[in-house]
């Protein structure tokens, strides 16, 4: 056969690379999966749906993502993974045709205060190598624009080799200018202590006169502190000498013996300054950060100014601003600061850095500044965030993995998350969604649906094929795939108002609004219009307001729904008080707890570099308790019995019979109320789907005294089929006489709302101002602001 004949062939047949586009899945079984076997495929946009708590995170993430990941840390030497963190295989027979994941999550960004946006995305980094090479005055290398790195100054001797043998020592010193504000340490605020939230001074140490959360004599604080000899243990503390009292507030940290033990003592102030100050408030556990909150004020540093800068860092500058300027603009103007600069010695840097500001500005967040806390960004702005350095990357044949990317997004910005997700596909990668938004439904080429229900009721995939099949398939998403909400024929008459007069936190304007009490009220409005900055800046502080936020659930293995609602406290004093033994007995992680697994129900063996083997406990079969307990019983069950129970389960135990137990009764109320009947009293936290977590939280929090109740976004997570449940819990609590006000995207809620408060018309200094004030209806007629615009489109009308 000659050449050209041959390569004709060829051209003809496909490559036998080209036939590997899908990525094949044969028995899925993690979490609550039912054997799933699907084929999805490669280089295009599949979303998979179902209520939440089917199994779609389990089958993305759970084995897709991290066999994908598993495989990669496998191609490093052993030496390298023992670095790395160990991924068991996922509960599956066989996975085919993966390529590289890449996770786009809704985790919040490093809860550590020194991290900013600047930080996160590298742009800090490259501002710092362009002042230093255009800064006037000219003071260092970029190290010298850097808060995280101090000035540091030494002397002493050194050796200088002078050759053949022979030296000379020389007195030398060393200086390293850094960019950290000395007086606050680059963390931008000082903090005050207030001793009295500190100590009682009229009692003595052994009398518990330290109020600081795990500070107990009878533990190892009070044999360290009775150990060190420095103060009179049975002594009031209003009676300590000056030193004394300095000893136990201030004292470095000191080597000490206590009991024939080597031990370290330190002043409480400096232990608490590493122990919890190092940490970002939010992220702390609520019972210290209620300390902290209520011990420690913050304020900002009087010599940076908040920057958290030195003096040399500010002084430098480019055209009249200096790094601290410039790091304190919204994004979108430094990207047209940044546009103007014509300096071809940093041409190349320049480039890069208005790429990496103009996608700011084409993801939504132009709003933002680089000096913006990345704690305190909201999911969806740390998912979009996240997003940026993918957007100009030149890798293809990538599987984006993306968790619900339309959180904290108002319709208006939906469109432009679409465009990126498509523009993402179209770069020749595959692009698996997790989502609930009609909006991103439509725009995928595979679509794929798990359930029919949640937990043990879903695992299965329902429906996989394109949009119009979905629509005509008779699954929950199916159904509800066209719902819309309508508007009400009568709204609520308030029963008062919450006046709000020039608020002005962050981007508002001097905003005046009356907040009507007794009724549903939604804020609406773009990212970053200010809806937060109104409501935590101006109303949440206020007495009997209880915030509802986005905060992430944190809990360990250990965790679980029973233990974090405090149903389990009630549930063992019925047992205690009906075989007449101590409560302690019924907690795996007390005196109950099967001593082989410690209560955990599982054994681990670690295997050095290879993946940790989890395996259930032979002693206790996985029943976390020992067997003696087991044998206690409450009409009929024992405690493990119990928290295996779904919630609608025990809520029809113990709400008659001899378990009648009306403390537990309540909370299992309430977790049935936002769609959790399915749930599992002892089913590990980390076992939760996002939507899952977010209205376990709802739930604990509902308990709480308030009279106004704000909710962030409570359909975070949840299904089209969960929102109607999510409104009619809504209208219980107005009904109950409370004032609801919600911060919502959601068009189904603002559809049922009794009044609205738009915000806008953009973000950042292009909000901050009231557009529209009225019931939904007035907003459709209205139809000028963005809201009102896709709430028309929303309802039809």
């Amino acid at each position: 056969m000659s050449i050209d004949a041959r390569t004709d062939t060829q051209a003809s047949a496909t490559h036998v690379a080209d036939t590997h586009d899908l990525i094949r899945v044969q028995g899925a079984r993690e979490n609550n999966l039912k054997d799933v076997s699907i084929d999805i495929p490669k280089r295009r946009l599949t979303v998979f749906t179902g209520v939440s708590g089917s199994g779609k995170s389990s089958l993305v993430f759970g084995t897709i993502a991290a066999e994908s990941q598993r495989m990669i840390n496998e191609t490093y030497s052993a030496f390298v993974q023992g670095f790395m963190p160990s991924l068991s295989r996922p509960d599956v027979d066989r996975l085919e045709g993966l390529t590289t994941a890449i996770i786009v999550d809704q985790e919040r960004m490093g809860s550590n205060p020194r991290s900013t946006v600047g930080t996160a995305t590298d742009a800090n980094a490259m501002l710092r190598i362009l002042f230093s090479r255009l800064g006037r005055p000219h003071i260092g290398s970029p190290n010298a624009y850097s808060f995280n790195v101090p000035t540091v100054k030494a002397s002493g001797a050194i050796t200088v080799d002078r050759g053949e043998g022979k030296t000379k020592t020389e007195k030398a010193s060393f200086n390293r200018l850094g960019g950290m504000c000395s007086r606050c340490e680059g963390m931008g605020s000082v903090s005050d202590f207030d001793l009295t939230a500190l100590y009682d001074e009229t009692k003595s140490l052994n009398e518990g006169a330290l109020s600081v959360p795990g500070y107990t004599m009878d533990g190892w604080y009070g044999r360290i502190f009775s150990g060190s000899g420095y103060f009179n243990m049975d002594k009031p503390i209003a009676r300590f000498t000056k030193k004394e009292l300095h000893d136990l507030l201030y004292r470095e940290p000191t080597k000490i013996k206590v009991e024939g033990i080597n031990l370290t003592y330190e002043g409480i102030i400096p232990k608490i300054q590493k122990s919890m100050l190092s940490k970002d408030v939010d992220a702390l556990q609520p019972h210290i950060r209620a300390f902290v909150e209520r011990a420690i004020t913050f304020t900002t540093c009087p010599e940076c100014e908040g920057t958290r800068l030195s003096p040399e860092a500010r002084s430098s500058k480019i055209n009249g601003k200096s790094i601290a300027d410039v790091c304190k603009m919204q994004i979108s103007d430094l990207a047209g600061w940044i546009r103007e600069l014509d300096e071809p010695s940093v041409a190349p840097l320049l480039k890069g850095l208005q790429h990496l500001l103009d996608s700011f500005t084409g993801i939504g967040l132009g709003y933002l500044s680089l000096d913006r806390p990345a704690g305190t960004l909201s999911g969806g702005e740390a998912q979009r965030t996240k997003m940026i350095r993918h957007l100009g990357s030149s890798l293809t044949d990538v599987t984006y993995v993306f968790d619900e990317p339309t959180i904290g997004l108002h319709p208006h910005d939906i469109e432009r998350m679409n465009q990126l997700l498509v523009q993402l596909r179209d770069k020749g990668n595959t692009v698996l969604v997790v989502e609930h938004k009609p909006e991103t439904i439509a725009i995928a080429d595979h679509v794929v649906d798990l359930g029919p229900g949640a937990g043990t009721g879903g695992g299965t995939v329902c429906f996989e094929g394109d949009l119009d099949g979905l629509r005509g398939s008779n699954t929950i998403t199916g159904r509800h795939l066209d719902d819309r909400a309508g508007i009400k024929d009568s709204v609520r008459t308030p029963k008062g108002r919450l006046e709000i007069r020039g608020a002005s936190t962050n981007n508002l304007k001097n905003v005046d609004v009356d907040i009507p009490l007794g009724v549903l009220c939604v804020l609406t409005g773009v990212a970053g219009s200010g809806k937060s900055s109104l409501i935590h800046g101006s109303v949440a502080k206020r007495d009997g307001v209880l915030v509802i936020d986005q905060g992430a659930i944190r809990g360990s293995r250990r965790s679980n729904p029973a233990t974090y609602t405090g149903l389990l406290e009630p549930i063992r004093k019925a047992f205690a008080k009906a075989n007449g033994v101590k409560p302690a007995l019924f907690s795996s992680n007390s005196e109950g707890a099967c001593p082989t697994c410690n209560g955990a129900g599982v054994i681990y063996t670690d295997l050095g570099v290879m993946a940790t083997v989890e395996s259930t406990c032979e002693e206790c079969e996985g029943k976390r308790f020992q067997a003696s307990v087991l044998e206690y019983r409450l009409g009929g069950r024992n405690i493990a019995d119990v928290l295996a129970m779904s919630v609608n389960e025990a809520e029809e135990f113990f709400g008659g019979g001899d378990a009648r137990t009306p403390a537990a009764h309540k909370i299992l109320d309430r977790l049935a109320d936002v769609g959790l009947g399915y749930l599992t009293l002892g089913q590990p936290l980390t076992t939760l789907s996002g939507g899952e977590r977010q209205r376990l939280k709802l739930a604990t929090q509902m308990s709480e005294k308030g009279d106004i109740y704000i909710l962030d976004e409570p359909t975070t997570g949840l299904h089209l089929a969960d929102v109607q449940n999510l409104l009619g819990m809504l209208d219980r609590l107005v009904e109950s006489g409370k004032s609801v006000i919600v911060i919502e995207h959601h068009q189904a809620v603002m559809a049922h709302a009794d009044w609205i408060i738009d915000l806008g018309p953009g973000a950042g200094h292009d909000g901050g101002r009231i557009v529209f004030t009225g019931t939904p209806e007035q907003l459709i007629a209205d139809g000028s602001t963005l809201t009102g615009k896709h709430l028309r489109a929303y309802v039809g009308a």
